[in-house]
């Protein structure tokens, strides 16, 4: 099995939405391109892992949105090293179609309240979908490990809620563990690096905004005979 030495998750660069959320209202969001800035962002991430891949061989992913392929673009990565492939199963989370961004709003105040996980948007997705097509992309990335001359390295250009919910299935976290977690910031990395132990370690923790809840005093307390055994 070629199991590569890094798992590299990239988020897109800051994108029109970023800036004006009325956006959704005329454009489709995955319609939406980069801002400048957003290209800047890009353009430092790709100086990085230039410098990080060297010349080794990079098999990439990229979700179907334009931000995210204009984001790969900006990377500038070696195309003789690169074999590129758009992944839909990498998309954003799925809001509806034409947006109102009043209602926009109001359903992310709903989600922060019930949880990022479980909320389901009114015309759209909640975490849990896109968890389990994240989980169906993790099965078919396992078998291409199976070749021998697979890359070194793994490459996903994607979206912020997409890059913890891949790590979440990966690292085999809590609901509580995604919930207590922020999302990168554009064009930030987060890599799964392969250890000396054959286990994959995550390079930097994602930014915690709580403390995540525990179930464990609640199994322990329903536990058969109240023995405190799980």
């Amino acid at each position: 099995m070629g199991r590569p030495r890094r798992i590299v998750l990239l988020r897109h660069g800051e994108s029109e939405g970023n800036n004006d959320d009325s956006l959704y209202e005329r454009v489709p969001d995955h319609a939406l391109r980069l801002t400048p800035r957003g290209r800047r962002q890009a353009a430092a991430a790709g100086e990085e892992l230039r410098a990080v891949f060297g010349e080794e061989r990079v098999s990439a992913y990229v979700s179907p949105y334009r931000r995210t392929h204009e984001t790969f673009g900006e990377l500038r990565l070696a195309p003789s090293r690169v074999r590129v492939r758009e992944e839909p199963r990498l998309r954003e989370q799925d809001w509806g179609n034409w947006q109102d961004p009043d209602e926009v709003r109001r359903q992310k105040a709903a989600r922060n309240a019930y949880g990022h996980f479980f909320y389901r948007f009114s015309q759209g997705e909640s975490g849990a979908d896109v968890y389990d097509r994240v989980g169906a992309f993790l099965e078919s990335l396992w078998r291409s490990f199976r070749e021998d001359d697979h890359p070194q390295n793994v490459l996903l250009v994607t979206h912020g809620l997409t890059m913890r919910l891949f790590c979440m299935r990966w690292m085999h976290w809590s609901v509580a563990e995604f919930e207590s977690l922020s999302n990168p910031g554009n064009g930030e990395t987060r890599t799964l690096l392969l250890g000396s132990d054959g286990r994959y370690h995550l390079d930097r923790p994602f930014e915690r905004w709580c403390v995540p809840e525990s179930y464990e005093m609640l199994w322990a307390g329903g536990a058969a005979g109240g023995d405190g055994r799980r």
